[in-house]
């Protein structure tokens, strides 16, 4: 009987070209098929909660694929984890409803992106933190972060051409944590480098370059600009999604 498995999987995202699978580069999404086709001795699609860019971390990446199988959820773990590389990782496994879809049933998704804002850093923190020696204006910039909580034409904060641009988000704010300056957002959705260009803007205000008011101008224009560049991929991380 072929069962639908729901999963939860952990990655460091720095060596690998982005979730989805791409010929011939190394994927998050090709790893697992991988793993997946070598114990179901056949191909097994796997469809994630979203796509992450290349170089983008996850702590709990959401996924599901149906397979006819032998093994229980526990063994079926410990053989995934087995045949997967060490910077990947099986959080969670279990059998679930039948038409349950990571992507289309996530009510939101929640990320966050690390800046670490002293004038040294350790070389262990440079793959998972955006590495800012300079002063920044942390007021100026949870003033405008909280201006992203809207739903909008996001289009300006993309590289996105395609889809449809508007998007909801329901939180964003940032932390100063010690050395470090963290910014957490929620959204039914994000499109393409959506929440790096968003850190590009907020780093471009910390650093006194714009004021806060240029998040809603750029809003107003509905377009890209020099005024929203992208942030490095290193200091995001898919935290959680939401269901």
């Amino acid at each position: 009987m072929t069962e639908t498995y729901k999963i939860t999987v952990s990655y460091d995202g720095a060596d690998y070209h982005g979730w989805q699978r791409q010929p011939r580069k190394r994927t998050i999404q090709g790893a697992l098929e991988k793993a997946l086709s070598k114990i179901a001795k056949k191909q097994i699609p796997v469809i994630g909660a979203g796509r992450t860019d290349a170089g983008v971390h996850a702590l709990a990446q959401v996924a599901h694929f149906k397979a006819r199988l032998n093994p229980d959820e526990d063994a079926l773990y410990r053989a995934l984890n087995s045949l997967l590389p060490n910077d990947i990782r099986i959080v969670s496994i279990r059998k679930t409803d039948p038409d349950f879809h990571a992507r289309k049933m996530a009510v939101s998704k929640v990320y966050r992106y690390r800046i670490f804002n002293a004038k040294d850093i350790s070389p262990f923190l440079l793959r998972y933190a955006l590495y800012w020696p300079y002063e920044l204006d942390l007021e100026n910039m949870k003033t405008a972060a909280a201006k992203f909580i809207r739903e909008a034409d996001f289009t300006p904060f993309s590289s996105n051409r395609l889809l449809y641009p508007v998007r909801k988000v329901i939180r964003s704010d940032i932390q100063k944590k010690g050395k470090e300056i963290l910014y957490t957002v929620e959204a039914n959705g994000f499109l393409r480098y959506m929440v790096r260009t968003m850190v590009g803007t907020l780093l471009e205000i910390g650093r006194g370059k714009r004021t806060p008011d240029i998040v809603d101008e750029l809003f107003e224009g509905r377009r890209r600009t020099l005024a929203s560049p992208t942030a490095e991929p290193q200091g995001l991380c898919l935290i959680e999604v939401r269901y």
